[in-house]
């Protein structure tokens, strides 16, 4: 046996007791006629204490001892006369009498501490060594519980889980596929899963009303702080269900994580808000509600509320389809430079906007970087629409809607983040429902999913869907619904399609001949035909969840190996070409140069 107890189980309470411990050297220290180890394992760490005096060559094999190597240690369990109150194990130490070398250690490119040393790139390179410091242990830890709570609460209220498979058929539809080639079947390729959409699907024909699944998806796609080329889903389905039924179940499952991973407790019910608002009030379909800032129609021309804005020869906003404000709660001292500098953000090409219009509320009085087209009670008015009291900064862009929406909603979490509001361990839970269905691309001159081709229209919009007329099929809603925390998409799901009839309508309406909806989709298709139940589902982003939860944005300390951004593994330097021979066995030529 390596070992009796773990570096982190010892207390007080075990004084007396002879031990034996295994685990990697921390760190070394000699002070005086004693030395001192710091034996770290997955538990924690205890100090080990050498009576220099004591033993020859135990001091002989302790000297040669470096950080990082695996030792096993002998001895007996002593009350610390200095205690550590910052460390479990601080009010002992181990006197030890004997030391075993497990394996002796390189020293490591980065110190194995909290706040280390090392560089993101040589991190990732010697993954197994960064995975020992605590911040990617409590990560990884942190999510073991989530998995776990997860299938607990699913499985107490009559989920099973159930695998689906992982080499399936490329159905590229969205996001590309990763494909893979078959050796058995020359010139044709599986692909990897981008979800289990489908076969879940399948499972509720089938008869197994409550599915789920933590599950490896694929998605070729270029990636960011909180995508990767695999990634995991709680993907979950049921059959005899209405939209209200996935959200009060899933709102449960929700909860019970919460409560049994953070200690939180939420005992209303999360709000809910339609796309359509999301997008009037906060600019984005996945608003962070932890702090107000809501936008404020100026003038819009699909809409009936009065126009401010428009007939003052200013011709910004003369010419806009339409303006919008934020205002900003005790930034009105904010100086010319900033907000110089603030235009030339919401200018630069992830934004797009043209300009920016800012009104001071002061004590002195209104003043604008527009004031000679806007009289006092002009601003007066505006400063009304959009709640503004003295002390507060209004911020006014213009142009058309969607972007200008969605250029005051990166500029609200802008300066959400640049005011502090955006605190990691505050949560604000948010459905949003009611989304498109479809979205018409111009240079395709056809419509896409704005979710997946399985989505079902909202029944009171059906005959719109049935229309010729493409402005009819686009003012469809999906039946579709989306859960947000702190401004981040973690869930989406909609009430699927069950009828042959209505998915053969989506296909034609997607541009898919009869023939290639068949080809793509006829196993679902077919199946619709033989009974199939009305069903629906949701999956959540699991490394997104962990990560949240664990007041982070990035997902890569909650995944034990993840790719960098351009989808590489620099530790196992994949992907990588494979040999001549293995091109020849899968019938493969490449036209890249060697």
């Amino acid at each position: 046996m390596y070992r009796t107890h773990t570096c982190g189980e010892l207390r007080i309470s075990n004084a007396g007791q002879q031990v034996t411990l295994a685990g990697w050297v921390q760190r070394i220290r000699k002070m005086g006629g004693m030395s001192f180890l710091d034996l770290r394992d997955r538990y924690g760490i205890t100090q080990l204490v050498i009576d220099d005096s004591i033993s020859h060559e135990l001091n002989e094999v302790a000297g040669k001892l470096g950080r990082e190597y695996v030792i096993q240690a002998n001895g007996v369990v002593m009350e610390r006369s200095s205690k550590n109150a910052k460390m479990p194990t601080g009010d002992i130490e181990i006197k030890i009498s004997a030391i075993n070398l497990l394996n002796a250690s390189q020293t490591p490119p980065f110190t194995i501490e909290d706040e280390t040393d090392g560089g993101e790139e040589i991190r990732a390179k010697y993954r197994y060594i960064d995975l020992r410091r605590n911040p990617l242990k409590r990560a990884l830890e942190l999510r073991h519980k989530m998995a776990q709570e997860t299938r607990k609460y699913l499985d107490s209220i009559g989920f099973i889980e159930v695998e689906t498979p992982v080499l399936i058929k490329s159905t590229p539809e969205g996001a590309r596929d990763f494909v893979v080639p078959s050796r058995m079947n020359p010139g044709e390729f599986y692909a990897l899963p981008q979800s289990p959409q489908t076969f879940k699907q399948l499972l509720m024909v089938a008869g197994y009303d409550r599915y789920f699944q933590i599950v490896r998806c694929f998605r070729d796609e270029d990636l960011r702080a909180d995508r990767q080329p695999e990634f995991t889903q709680i993907d979950c389905e049921m059959s005899f269900v209405e939209r209200e039924d996935i959200l009060n179940t899933f709102e449960g499952m929700t909860k019970a994580l919460f409560k049994n991973v953070l200690g939180l407790e939420f005992a209303d019910a999360f709000p809910r808000i339609s796309y359509s608002d999301a997008m009037k009030f906060y600019g984005s379909d996945k608003p962070d509600i932890r702090f107000g800032m809501k936008i404020a129609e100026l003038k819009n021309l699909q809409s009936e509320q009065e126009d401010l804005v428009s007939g003052k020869s200013f011709p910004v906003f003369d010419s806009a389809q339409y303006v919008g404000a934020i205002c900003v709660e005790g930034a009105a001292a904010y100086t010319r430079k900033q907000l110089d500098e603030l235009t030339e953000w919401v200018k630069r090409p992830q934004i797009g906007a043209k300009g920016l219009v800012y009104i001071r509320v002061a004590e002195d009085g209104i003043k604008s970087s527009a004031d000679k087209f806007y009289t006092p009670q002009d601003l007066s008015a505006i400063a009304d629409r959009v709640g503004a009291k003295v002390g507060d900064l209004i911020l006014i862009l213009a142009g058309e809607k969607k972007r200008t929406q969605e250029a005051l909603g990166t500029l609200r979490i802008e300066m959400g983040n640049r005011l502090g509001l955006r605190k990691s361990d505050h949560y604000a839970p948010l459905w949003v429902y009611d989304f498109p269905l479809l979205e018409w691309d111009e240079e395709s001159e056809r419509f896409y999913a704005m979710h997946h081709p399985f989505t079902s229209p909202k029944p009171e919009d059906m005959e719109k869907f049935y229309s010729d007329n493409r402005e009819d099929i686009a003012d469809v809603a999906a039946n579709a619904y989306d859960f947000v925390l702190n401004g981040t998409e973690i869930g989406g799901g909609s009430i699927r399609i069950h009828d042959s009839a209505v998915q053969k309508r989506m296909f034609e309406v997607l541009g898919f001949s009869s023939d290639e909806a068949d080809y793509k989709f006829g196993f679902i298709i077919n199946a619709f035909k033989f009974g199939a139940p009305p069903h629906g589902g949701i999956a959540f982003g699991f490394d997104r969840f962990c990560a949240l939860f664990g007041g982070q944005e990035t997902i890569r300390d909650y995944i034990a190996f993840p790719k960098n951004n351009s989808g590489r593994d620099v530790m196992l330097d994949a992907p990588s070409k494979i040999d001549e021979s293995q091109m020849d066995e899968l019938f493969l030529k490449s036209t890249v140069k060697r």
